[in-house]
C-alpha cells in the first residue's frame, strides 16, 4: 500500500466540485474576495454538460447575451477565472472527506490527491458526470489521443477521417459542425432515426461529407500506440464494415451520480442537497453547495440562479473566516479585477 506520508497534500482556501459554469464563476467570486480555488471535476475537461452534451446549441437566459453557445459561455468564463489562478484537478473525482480540527476540510480524489480547504462548494450539477462507453476491447488506449468523448479543440480534426458514434443532438450537432473543416465524417448510428432537433438532422443529411452508417453499431477499433487508423461496424445481420478513421468520438451522453457525496451526511433529496438559500450552506458547516445539486424551496433550475448562489457562498466563506472584520460591499465596477498572468 502507498505510504500515505508521501502524498502531498495541497491546500487552498476554497476547493470547488465540478467545472461547469457555476464551479467556474465560484472562481471568479472567490477571487474577487482574495479566496483561491483548487477545482475538482470527474470529466477530462472544464464546462460540465455544455462542453460535453450542447457546446453548440443555444442558450438564451445568460444575461447579457441575447444568445451564447454552450462552448462560447464556457470559454468566458474560463477566461474571466483565470486573472484568480485556479488549479484544476480534471478526471478526478473526489471519493472521501473528513473533517479537520481547525474546522476545514480534506479531501481525497481517485487518483490520490490531497486538498485542504477551509471551505468546499459542491457545483456538480446533478452529481460527478462520466461519459457512457462503448464496450470496445483496449478502448482506453486509445483515450485521449485518437478517441474523445467530448470536443474542445476543433482544430485538431482539421482534414481528418472522423468517426461519430450515437443519434443525438451531440451526434448530429458534431457531426454538422465538424464536417466544416473534416476530410469525411461518418455517423453511425444504430436506428436509420435520430433523436437530434429537426432543423440539425436537416442539415446532416444535406451535407455530402457526412455519410450516414445506419443502422449499425461499433464492433471494434484498430490502430497502433494509441493512433487510430480504422473502426468496424457491424450491421443488424451481422455484415461487418470497415470505415478509415484518425478519430473516434461517441457520444453516448453521460451518467451521473452523486457518487460518495451521498455519504457525507448532508441532507439529500432526490439526487439534490438542501441548502440555506441565504448563504447557499449545507447542513455540514463550510460545506455549501450551488446550481442544479443545490435545493431549497421554490428554487429555480437555471444557469443564473447558480450564479447568485455561489455568489451567496463566497461572501458567507468569506465572513466566516474573519468573523471580526466587516466586509465592505465594492462593486466590480470600482473594484477592477487582476490582469491575467
Amino acid at each position: 500500500m502507498e505510504n500515505q506520508e508521501q502524498i502531498e497534500i495541497k491546500e487552498t482556501d476554497v476547493l470547488v466540485i465540478g467545472a461547469g459554469p457555476v464551479g467556474l464563476f465560484s472562481v471568479f467570486q472567490c477571487g474577487m474576495l482574495g479566496l483561491k480555488c483548487h477545482v475538482v471535476d470527474s470529466l477530462p475537461d472544464i464546462g460540465g454538460q455544455c462542453t460535453a452534451l450542447y457546446p453548440e446549441k443555444p442558450i438564451y437566459d445568460i444575461p447579457g447575451f441575447p444568445s451564447v453557445m454552450g462552448a462560447e459561455l464556457i470559454q468566458n468564463l474560463e477566461a474571466q477565472a483565470k486573472p484568480f489562478e485556479p488549479v484544476y484537478h480534471l478526471g478526478e473525482q473526489v471519493c472521501a472527506v473528513e473533517k479537520q480540527p481547525d474546522g476545514g476540510w480534506c479531501i481525497s480524489t481517485d487518483k490520490n490527491t490531497k486538498i485542504k480547504a477551509k471551505a468546499i462548494i459542491i457545483a456538480a450539477g446533478a452529481g460527478a458526470f462520466g461519459p457512457n462507453k462503448p464496450p470496445l476491447i483496449d478502448i482506453e488506449k486509445y483515450e485521449g489521443t485518437s478517441v474523445f468523448y467530448m470536443v474542445r479543440n476543433r482544430a485538431m480534426f482539421a482534414d481528418k477521417k472522423i468517426v461519430i458514434a450515437g443519434g443525438g443532438d451531440s451526434a448530429v450537432d458534431w457531426a454538422n459542425s465538424l464536417a466544416e473543416i473534416a476530410k469525411e465524417v461518418y455517423l453511425v448510428h444504430r436506428r436509420d432515426k435520430f433523436r437530434a432537433a429537426p432543423e440539425s438532422i436537416k442539415q446532416m443529411e444535406a451535407n455530402p461529407k457526412i455519410e450516414k452508417v445506419v443502422p449499425a453499431q461499433l464492433k471494434t477499433i484498430r490502430g497502433v500506440g494509441g493512433l487510430l487508423d480504422a473502426v468496424y461496424v457491424e450491421d443488424m445481420d451481422g455484415h461487418e464494415r470497415v470505415l478509415e478513421a484518425d478519430y473516434l468520438l461517441p457520444f453516448y451522453g453521460l451518467a451521473a451520480s452523486l457518487g460518495p457525496i451521498a455519504e457525507w451526511g448532508l441532507n439529500i433529496d432526490q439526487q439534490m442537497i438542501s441548502v440555506d438559500p441565504a448563504s447557499s450552506m449545507t447542513n455540514q458547516e463550510g460545506i455549501y453547495a450551488a446550481g442544479d445539486i443545490a435545493d431549497y424551496p421554490n428554487k429555480l433550475k437555471l444557469i443564473l440562479t447558480g450564479f447568485s448562489e455561489v455568489a451567496m457562498a463566497a461572501h458567507h466563506i468569506w465572513q466566516s473566516l474573519h468573523p471580526d472584520e466587516h466586509l465592505h460591499q465594492e462593486y466590480s465596477t470600482t473594484k477592477g479585477v487582476p490582469l491575467a498572468g
